[in-house]
């Protein structure tokens, strides 16, 4: 595993050709909860300009549920940086990624944790905890993969629809 998010999301390509590599787009948040509308707004816009107006309700809502994720479990928002999180200077930020191939779109948000996420089971009375099971009922897959050094990125893939 490298550092770099293409290299992180190697185990994809058995599902996507490297070839089929349409376009790309990024964007750094701040560890602030505000940051959660940037990356909606981000993704709704980077959607838009593809053309993949279609996919934008989904992606967005899974793209802010993991910058949230990361914010709280990889960042540690509330308390502090998280006890696993490397130690930087200036402070931690969220790394989200957008992915478009012809076939499949993917959105990706890396953190300076390198504990990995862990779905809960389902508490419906809870008023959260349920992120990781949403995410996985909007896409067609999910996953995450350590980095080198520390931290680690958070994908989700979602096929791309048909012109």
């Amino acid at each position: 595993m490298g550092s770099d998010g293409s290299v992180a999301l190697a185990p994809l390509w058995d599902v996507v050709l490297p070839s089929e590599r349409l376009a790309s787009s990024a964007c750094e948040l701040t560890a602030a909860y505000e940051s959660v509308r940037e990356a909606r707004h981000f993704t709704y816009t980077t959607l838009r300009r593809w053309e993949l107006c279609e996919l934008v309700d989904n992606v967005a809502l899974v793209a802010s549920e993991l910058v949230t994720n990361a914010l709280r479990h990889g960042v540690g928002t509330d308390t502090g940086p998280h006890p696993t999180a490397a130690q930087t200077s200036p402070p931690p930020v969220v790394r989200l990624g957008l992915a478009r191939w012809t076939s499949r779109v993917v959105v990706s948000v890396r953190d300076p944790s390198s504990q990995g996420p862990v779905p809960r089971a389902p508490d419906f009375t809870a008023e959260s905890g349920r992120g990781l099971h949403l995410i996985a009922s909007c896409c067609e897959t999910w996953g995450w993969h350590p980095l080198t050094g520390a931290g680690k990125v958070v994908w989700a893939l979602f096929p791309a629809p048909s012109n």
